[in-house]
């Protein structure tokens, strides 16, 4: 699966644009501010049914224009994919696949596998454990349907019980059998996102810690470790034992909602004692091992997005995940850059097939 052609209308800063791709790589080069990582973003829509900076439909409309439009033809197997995404001002998004209407936007997720690496990835590091979590549960979710609907499952459950502990404490009362309602449904989609997350860490930590050495030529040893309240305790035991503080506090203090993802390198948690340069290399290998991961399991190549790339990264390390990136093993890559001859002389160097555009205030020119 590969993209052929991109067409906007009055997205982001783009009035109207269309692009014609090279299945290979891609470059977006400009100044900041022109209108690079939105491209990259519309991208991300036609896999993820919305932008990857903003999660508000509305405000990727461009200024005073009433709707905006993204339509990406793919090729699949010889055959062309058409995938539409549309939005006017106070309605419904539209999403559509050769021009038939998502019953559930839920239904496309994993169609177009895709991965998006930016300087925001650096919230995985320093940002709590919730967007770690996301980090996981995204991942496991292109791959696996039946995961996403325990995981929603699981998160409706869990708001209700929360409503209800809140109940309990405005009206000084407590209902046991309302309570275990709700507590048997953590516990069932509980238990298996737990048994997911943990088969997918002990798939993905060695597919990881290869690309890290490969970036890092070996000059490190990384580890990830799975936290998680249900590692060595039953879960209707914990919440049984938490019963009490869940009531005090009008809140479940207990379950996979909990979990955490612990990044290591060296013996050493990452975000105290990395560099800017390892911790950029170690997200970089995250993303790589997301990719290779999903394409194992779903033997489709998968989009890569590159964002800004160079920030905080070497010369060295930089020529590597080009190398890696451009080896043919995995799909379609598109990179951003700011410099217009940095990427491309490496790729000419490396006889690697390419593309670049040149973007000017929300204007593309072939280059």
């Amino acid at each position: 699966m590969f993209l052929k052609q991109l067409s906007i209308l009055n997205f982001k800063n783009y009035e109207e644009a269309q692009l014609d791709f090279s299945g290979k790589i891609n470059c977006f080069l400009g100044n900041n501010g022109e209108g690079k990582t939105n491209l990259l973003d519309a991208i991300y829509y036609l896999s993820f049914c919305k932008s990857y900076f903003n999660p508000i439909d509305s405000q990727n409309i461009k200024h005073n224009e009433p709707f905006f439009v993204i339509e990406g033809y793919y090729q699949n197997k010889g055959k062309e994919e058409i995938i539409y995404c549309g939005l006017k001002r106070n309605q419904k998004k539209q999403f559509k696949r050769n021009k038939k209407n998502y019953e559930k936007l839920a239904d496309h997720i994993g169609r177009i596998p895709l991965v998006i690496i930016t300087p925001l990835d650096i919230l995985l590091i320093i940002d709590g454990s919730d967007i770690r979590r996301k980090f996981v549960d995204g991942i496991i979710s292109q791959y696996d349907r039946t995961y996403l609907s325990n995981l929603l499952a699981y998160n409706k459950a869990l708001s209700h019980r929360n409503l209800l502990l809140k109940s309990f404490w405005i009206n000084r009362s407590f209902e046991q059998d309302s309570l275990d309602v709700w507590d048997e449904q953590l516990i069932q989609y509980g238990n298996l996102i737990f048994e997911a997350r943990k088969t997918f860490i002990d798939d993905f930590t060695p597919i990881f810690q290869k690309y890290y050495t490969e970036i890092s030529k070996g000059q490190e040893k990384v580890e990830l470790e799975y936290r998680s309240q249900l590692n060595d305790n039953d879960f209707k035991t914990l919440l049984t034992e938490s019963l009490a503080k869940d009531r005090g506090n009008h809140y479940s203090n207990t379950g996979v909602h909990k979990d955490d993802l612990v990044f290591n390198l060296e013996g050493l948690q990452l975000r105290k004692f990395g560099s800017q340069g390892q911790q950029k290399t170690y997200l970089l290998a995250l993303k790589l091992a997301q990719a290779e991961l999903i394409q194992n399991i779903s033997k489709e190549k998968v989009i890569i997005l590159l964002d800004d790339i160079y920030d905080k990264l070497d010369g060295k390390r930089m020529n590597q995940l080009l190398g890696i990136v451009g080896s043919g093993d995995f799909g379609q890559v598109f990179i951003t850059d700011t410099n217009l001859e940095r990427i491309p002389t490496i790729l000419t160097a490396e006889k690697i097939d390419y593309k670049s555009f040149k973007i000017e205030k929300g204007g593309v020119v072939n280059v």
